[in-house]
């Protein structure tokens, strides 16, 4: 591979804004800030080249299962994602029993050593009965703060973020022993009022996780989670922008509200990202995926998604309307920063990682660079 790689032609989204006719400049696996004379240049006119994703939310993907897949199966679904343009990823667990869930930190915390995952995310078990979602009550718990402890202290320092129903008993203790922690408390599967969440946002969660979906809806009179988290500076509000999950206006309402410096796009998806339709297990229930829509066998849940990043990014861009840099805050730069990895990743800064994705004219994906390597090369011919 050739030290040097240039990027010519193409618009350049960077945190101070778009560059028409802007060059990226790849030195190994980083990006740098010069090439020297003769240096291999591909021409990208007419592309977009945009930070690589950042999903801080995602359970699997390939057909494979982050939850309870083995250590290739994770791998599988990692690299599905980053064919889709996602090059940092969260392994996300469903609901399990205790002991299982330490067991699978230990082991998926080793991943996030080498760098394959950027950490993990406890989705469950301290997540409320009524807003279950697709998690299996039966092994559903209170926060117990000593719990929490447990979990975090399997992950080995690779704990990103626990989701907690924080109005449960607990709830309000293990937010505080959570970010002592450096943990992130995410609010979510919860029946919390207003009051409640603004407690727990007091007491230091900076999250909503999936915003709207698993919580109360917006009432006039009582207006519950939604406004608290949604007015609250020091919150950002995860949104699945696949179509299913939000009505496009719950989605405007969101992103106007908050900002693009307080949304993080995810894909919350299960096995059947980047798979395809079929029958599937989100840890133990039982998921069916037609037309690309996840359920629960039993009553019909939505389950996940089937989402990956680069739909998210294009459908935010042509049907949803939004600013380019919007959409590249909200799916690079904000869960970089939340992650604790913006120094790495997140945006096309000299010394960064080489994370880049080409979006062609329409925003289609069309390459992924991952620490400088091609994972989808945008010069290879496309199969007709």
């Amino acid at each position: 591979m050739a030290d040097h790689q240039v990027l010519a032609g193409a618009h350049v989204v960077l945190p101070t804004g778009i560059v028409e006719n802007g060059r990226v400049i790849v030195d190994g696996e980083r990006i740098t800030g010069s090439a020297p004379e003769g240096a291999p240049a591909i021409d990208l006119t007419g592309h977009w080249l945009v930070p690589g994703f950042v999903d801080m939310h995602n359970h699997g993907g390939g057909g494979a299962s982050f939850t309870s897949g083995t250590v290739e199966d994770v791998l599988t679904g990692v690299h599905t994602h980053r064919l889709h343009g996602t090059t940092t990823i969260v392994a996300s667990f469903v609901t399990g029993e205790m002991d299982f869930l330490t067991q699978r930190a230990g082991l998926l915390s080793e991943l996030a050593e080498q760098g394959e995952i950027a950490g993990l995310h406890f989705e469950g078990p301290f997540i409320s009965p009524c807003r279950k979602g697709a998690h299996d009550e039966t092994l559903l718990r209170d926060p117990d703060p000593a719990e929490v402890r447990k979990l975090i202290d399997a992950g080995r320092g690779q704990a990103k973020m626990v989701t907690l129903a924080t109005e449960l008993p607990g709830g309000i203790d293990s937010v505080r022993l959570l970010a002592e922690h450096g943990v992130i408390a995410a609010i979510g599967h919860t029946d919390a009022t207003y009051e409640q969440t603004v407690a727990a946002i007091d007491a230091g969660a900076t999250v909503a996780t999936h915003l709207y979906n698993a919580m109360p809806a917006l009432g006039h009179r009582t207006p519950g989670p939604i406004a608290a988290l949604l007015e609250d500076e020091r919150i950002t509000v995860e949104l699945i922008n696949d179509g299913t999950h939000l009505h496009p206006a719950a989605l405007e309402l969101a992103f106007h509200h908050a900002g693009p410096e307080r949304v993080a796009f995810i894909t919350d998806a299960m096995d059947a990202a980047g798979f395809g339709d079929g029958s599937y297990m989100l840890g133990p229930l039982a998921v069916e995926v037609k037309d690309s829509v996840a359920r629960l066998v039993e009553g019909g849940s939505i389950a996940g998604s089937t989402l990956t990043l680069d739909r998210a990014f294009k459908r935010a861009v042509t049907i949803d309307g939004l600013p380019v840099e919007s959409v590249v805050q909200a799916i690079s730069a904000n869960p970089a920063r939340l992650l604790g990895v913006y120094d790495r990743v997140g945006s096309l800064e000299p010394g960064k990682d080489a994370d880049i994705v080409v979006l062609d004219a329409e925003f289609r994906l069309k390459g992924v660079m991952r620490k400088g390597q091609w994972i989808v090369d945008p010069t290879a011919v496309a199969a007709v």
